[in-house]
């Protein structure tokens, strides 16, 4: 069996349980002291870290919340606390700023950027406007917050949906960046959308081969998958959800077996809490290295140092906070 092969096989076993502080993983040792340390920073400094379903292990067992972008985003609204630390990519840090102004949110490492959110800028969209008037803008929030800003309205993988059925059915809909949920969004809903050529590369590179080698090596299983995959994948699954929606499901279901088309980080996180079921990775390098660069020692070092603070120019962030604000609004 050649080297490659045994690497696939590995990331599609049955995930173990994560390693808890002061457990030994492999060569890995949790620290308490470290672990410690961050807790006594974050009284000191009346600091909160929130983190995204795909953190490391380490870094969401630490964290005060975690869960996807609406929900990160609604819990960073609502923080009273002096200094929110949040441990995702760059433009969630912005989300939380957005959303929370007054509030102090460090970055614990800023070179954590997204891909897909830089496949639109700000040029771009208004070029796009230009060339589609009269189109509404959802704007994924995987995007820059200048983008944000000449939005009409955001929306996330969990109420993309909900965002564009409450448009007004008259109008175009120009949605960025993110072909994949824009295109899942349009064929729920049986209406036209301009797709923006954006996607997410981890996610993309799950295929319908992977999925359907899944399903034959585990009939049983239930095929989980987030709507940023492509839509060969989104067809074979039996349910598209987001990061949070997969989570509620294999949560609450008798089912004891799933294939999980998302990031590495969101099967890790469930194998750990869900022992008894069996999660198996749609595919071996779905796994997105931009989130990993958050650790627990660069959590320390920000809380430590109080650098890499997230700010927003007004000019820009006034306009994309009224995006956000809209998105938020929504089904409430």
């Amino acid at each position: 069996m050649d080297c490659g092969r045994k690497i696939q096989l590995l990331l599609r076993s049955p995930l173990r349980r994560a390693c808890r502080p002061g457990e030994q993983r492999g060569a890995i040792m949790i620290s308490e002291s470290l672990v410690r340390k961050i807790s006594q920073l974050k009284k000191q400094r009346n600091a909160v870290i929130l983190a995204h379903n795909y953190q490391l292990l380490d870094v969401q067992r630490i964290a005060d919340f975690t869960g996807d972008s609406l929900a990160l985003a609604r819990r960073a609204a609502d923080i009273e606390a002096d200094v929110i630390v949040f441990c995702g990519v760059h433009f969630m840090a912005e989300t939380a700023k957005l959303v929370n102004p007054s509030r102090c949110v460090l970055e614990p490492d800023p070179a954590a950027g997204c891909p897909m959110a830089n496949m639109i800028n700000a040029r771009q969209l208004r070029e796009a406007r230009e060339e589609h008037p009269g189109a509404l803008v959802v704007c994924y929030v995987n995007s820059t917050a200048e983008v944000k800003a000449l939005s009409d309205i955001c929306c996330t993988s969990g109420n993309a949906v909900e965002v564009v059925r409450g448009l007004p059915a008259d109008r175009p809909v120009l949605f960025v960046p993110d072909q994949s949920l824009g295109d899942w969004v349009a064929r729920q809903l049986d209406r036209e959308i301009i797709l923006w050529p954006g996607y997410c590369p981890t996610h993309h590179r799950i295929t319908e081969g992977d999925i359907r080698e899944l399903k034959q090596a585990h009939p049983g299983a239930i095929v989980l998958v987030h709507p940023e995959c492509t839509r060969p994948v989104v067809d074979a699954a039996d349910r598209v959800a987001s990061t949070a929606g997969i989570i509620d499901f294999v949560t609450n279901s008798d089912a004891t077996e799933f294939i999980i088309g998302t990031e590495l980080g969101l099967v890790e996180r469930l194998a750990a809490d869900l022992p008894a079921k069996k999660l198996y990775h749609a595919a071996p390098f779905a796994d997105c290295p931009n989130m990993k660069l958050v650790t627990i020692e660069k959590i320390l070092w920000s809380l430590e140092d109080m650098v890499h603070e997230v700010t927003i120019p007004p000019d820009i962030a006034d306009p994309a906070r009224k995006a956000i604000e809209r998105m938020l609004a929504v089904g409430k």
